[in-house]
């Protein structure tokens, strides 16, 4: 009978030590729940990342009208946010509503575990808040909403479009661009402050940081260090800091020991190892900053004896060493509306009423600018209404494709750095406007449209350009338009279908001219001598859109056809 007693005695305490271990785990369930809880922003942090980078839609930043789909996108984004807050708080809710049932059961086992244990209605409670009841909360805490709307807005929703890395790379390439350009201070574009546009949101310590880290990734130190400096001084002026000071001076320091100076990059990393003295890199770039400018003391002194060291430069947005070409400074020059020339072909120009002797328009003239007159550059005001012009845009935006050049040595298509635009190709044949337009551009220039490339409309992107170039093809590029078979680009009609808010100017580097564009009037020149030698003059460049959006079309006439409406030179020399 008293083996009996024992037997019974030590199941029981089995069970109390059992119920004592449920109650420990309760006792860290709870902890969880109230974790989770405090968590809950970090979830929805998350699902911010997710739908920012996922299963985005490349090259959105080579044209303005890609752009304006983000802010659809952006939309449904805030929309599917607040759809998931309110379905997470629901589900808060029950969570806390359980954990209070728990709290409940849990406070007064507390005071007395002993005696709460001993009841086996107590026990039976316990046991079922570990098992059945845990299972109920156990699903409510692993059950989220994010993922299947996630998956739905980036997965099923083909109507919305994400950017990739490749356009935050571009959006921070166009960002540098139009900051070089024309000139901007940092401080002043982190502001969003742009001369002819509404001030924008300004820039936070992170955003500038971005920039800085898209410079060092693309090996442009000058821009890092002006970005990463830009990063620093609003750090410190945030509350709730958005990036590590500590990122922003590793940077800093290495960019600042690429641009040569030296012991400034010493005194960043001490900064840096000040704030974090265990970081892994610091301590070993701090050594080899010390023996570059050991190295430098015993190497370069001056004739007086004193050490001279690497690096006793103030880098400043103004010292930035210019390597490139004079090309390049008169392109940007002419991009800021700064008169760098004085040709005499500059000299006694005109406007005038002009009907190219076509009929219809000695009824109805043309207003005809003068801009240069060798090469022969001229401005044809309002050739095109605004409702053709919609027409047209309404026509090439469905096709619109980033804009490419030919390979001088292949002739083959490609991508460029320094094209950055879209466009898209016109037949005469998809809308009576087209045919229209081409047969004004053939009225007005007197030359045959029907060897001419189809008609090509281009959208600009942010600080959407075209670099320097040649329209014609020089005599080393042998297969440039072969294909077509009609010879060189003879002239260039360059139509403007928008007003542009800032910047977006077409330049001539070689002759110092500036065309702002103005929508409805036309830009017109020849590529070619009468002799069929290129004109090196009319080399041009598209200037970076500041701000607005910029669209323009052009009518590149070839060669065939012409013989008899613009007859060769019979000298070498014409």
């Amino acid at each position: 009978m008293s083996s009996v007693r024992i037997r019974t005695l030590t199941a029981t305490q089995d069970v109390m030590r059992d119920i004592k271990i449920f109650w420990f785990v309760e006792v860290n369930i709870i902890v969880s729940i109230i974790n989770m809880q405090a968590n809950v922003k970090h979830c929805i942090s998350a699902v911010i990342v997710c739908l920012v980078f996922s299963y985005a839609s490349a090259e959105l930043f080579t044209a303005v009208v890609d752009l304006e789909k983000l802010l659809y996108t952006e939309g449904e984004v805030i929309k599917t946010m607040e759809r998931y807050i309110e379905m997470e708080e629901k589900r808060l809710q029950e969570i806390k509503k359980l954990k209070d049932e728990y709290g409940k059961l849990h406070q007064v086992a507390s005071v007395d575990s002993q005696t709460f244990l001993a009841n086996p209605i107590n026990a039976f409670l316990l046991v079922k808040r570990l098992s059945t009841d845990w299972k109920t909360t156990e699903s409510l805490m692993m059950k989220s909403a994010g993922k299947a709307m996630i998956e739905n807005i980036t997965q099923s929703r083909e109507d919305l479009k994400f950017p990739e890395d490749e356009d935050l790379t571009g959006a921070a390439e166009a960002l540098l661009r139009l900051q070089d350009t024309y000139k901007l201070d940092t401080s002043t574009l982190a502001r969003g402050q742009i001369s002819g546009t509404k001030p924008s949101h300004e820039l936070g310590a992170h955003d500038c940081f971005e920039l800085g880290r898209q410079s060092y990734n693309s090996g442009d130190h000058y821009h890092t260090i002006l970005w990463m400096q830009e990063a620093l001084d609003r750090v410190d002026e945030e509350t709730n800091k958005s990036v590590e000071k500590s990122e922003i001076l590793e940077y800093l320091a290495f960019s600042t020991y690429m641009q040569g100076n030296t012991r400034h990059a010493l005194k960043l990393t001490n900064d840096l190892l000040e704030l974090v003295p265990d970081h892994p890199r610091a301590q070993g770039n701090r050594a080899y900053y010390e023996d570059a400018i050991t190295n430098a003391a015993h190497t370069k002194r001056g004739d007086d004896g004193d050490v001279q060291l690497d690096g006793d430069v103030n880098y400043s947005e103004a010292s930035k060493s210019d390597t490139e070409l004079s090309e390049r400074e008169q392109y940007e020059q002419l991009c800021r509306s700064e008169s760098i020339s004085n040709f005499p072909e500059q000299q006694n120009l005109y406007c005038e009423y002009y009907t190219n002797n076509n009929p219809y328009y000695i009824l109805q003239p043309i207003k005809r600018e003068i801009i240069f007159k060798a090469p022969l550059i001229v401005i044809l005001h309002d050739v095109v209404s605004d409702r053709e012009i919609e027409i047209i845009k309404f026509l090439a935006q469905p096709r619109l494709k980033r804009a490419t050049v030919q390979n001088s040595q292949s002739g083959k298509l490609e991508y460029a750095s320094y094209r950055i635009s879209k466009s898209a190709w016109l037949k005469n044949e998809d809308h009576p406007v087209v045919k229209k337009i081409s047969k004004r551009v053939q009225d007005l220039t007197g030359l045959t449209v029907s060897t001419a490339e189809e008609l090509q409309v281009v959208n600009y992107g942010i600080g959407g350009h075209y670099e320097p170039h040649f329209d014609f093809a020089r005599r080393e590029e042998k297969n440039a338009f072969q294909s077509l078979g009609t010879g060189n680009r003879i002239a260039t009609w360059l139509l403007y279908m928008s007003d542009v808010d800032a910047g977006g100017a077409t330049v001539f580097p070689q002759i110092g001219v500036t065309l702002h564009p103005k929508k409805g009037a036309a830009a017109f020149w020849h590529n070619l001598h009468r002799n069929g030698e290129g004109d090196m003059l009319t080399r041009h460049a598209a200037c970076p859109v500041l701000a607005g959006s910029k669209w323009v079309s052009n009518k590149w006439i070839h060669e065939r056809g012409q013989e008899f409406l613009r007859p060769c030179g019979l000298r070498e020399n014409d």
